[in-house]
């Protein structure tokens, strides 16, 4: 046990450069996308999150196959479902969200409130018809008024709120992307387990995932201090979950399988 810790360690150790890199091009993304809006950077993420999964469903379901050969289909299929859902959600969406969440940048400023405001009640305001006779509305009717009245009072605390951050987690709300990703995946492993895909991509991928989550969620002025502050969050997201999908993660339900040796650049199952 002693010794699967130190090589999970010696794992993340020489991973931790080539994940700076990656953070350092998650940060120039966010300067590059910081004026698109929620949108754009939803439909981002939509690309990044769910080819971060495919790739992540690749990497375990190939290493569990091929140190397991008597594995059926339906344990593969288990396992490289939770391994790449379960990791990609928590590098591209769970700890992005703490970080904004600490470095506050899902707090909307004041300017962003009163604009949201002023556009509520420019809306609300509607010309009063002077002319138009005047009709006694029955006891539905009043209900009815009734309703739309307290709606229109809860609206600009809806807006409000839906300025703020929120956890967004891709295989609920974007099921119909994610799930068929981590299942493409690991059909993909079943087929060709030896398949060689460079750690460097699934680095990268998984850091712009968890780069437009951020920007997704972001209401105030990116400050210098708060892009170092993001550069901090961006490589913790993707260093231990990236380095546990691809390594530790098969290999804990595999009796007496070696951890992988450390591959700076590749994350590779044996051939």
């Amino acid at each position: 046990m002693r010794q699967k810790f130190g090589a999970i360690l010696s794992e993340l150790k020489h991973h931790a450069p080539f994940t700076s890199i990656g953070a350092a091009t998650g940060v120039i993304c966010m300067l590059l996308f910081k004026h698109a809006g929620p949108e754009v950077n939803h439909r981002l993420f939509q690309v990044f999150h769910p080819g971060h999964v495919v790739l992540s469903a690749i990497v375990t379901a190939s290493l569990f196959k091929l140190y397991d050969k008597k594995a059926s289909l339906l344990k593969i299929v288990v396992i490289g479902y939770l391994g790449a859902i379960g990791v990609a959600t928590v590098s591209d969406c769970v700890l992005p969200f703490f970080g904004e969440t600490i470095l506050g940048v899902a707090v909307p400023t004041h300017g962003a409130l009163h604009e949201h405001e002023g556009a509520h009640e420019h809306n609300a305001e509607a010309p009063i018809d002077t002319h138009t006779p005047y009709v006694e509305l029955d006891e539905h009717d009043h209900e009815a008024e009734s309703h739309e009245a307290h709606a229109a009072e809860d609206e600009p605390e809806a807006e409000t709120e839906s300025l703020r951050d929120r956890l967004h987690l891709g295989f609920i709300e974007d099921w119909y992307l994610v799930n068929p990703a981590a299942l493409l995946g690991i059909i993909i492993a079943w087929f060709w387990p030896r398949t060689k895909f460079p750690h460097a991509g699934h680095v990268l991928i998984s850091t712009w995932a968890s780069s437009f989550h951020v920007l997704m969620n972001t209401h105030r002025e990116l400050t210098p201090t708060m892009f170092v502050g993001v550069f901090v969050v961006l490589f913790i997201a993707v260093w231990l979950p990236c380095c546990i999908s691809d390594i530790v993660f098969p290999l804990l339900f595999v009796e007496s399988a070696p951890l992988c040796t450390h591959h700076p650049h590749h994350a590779e199952v044996p051939s």
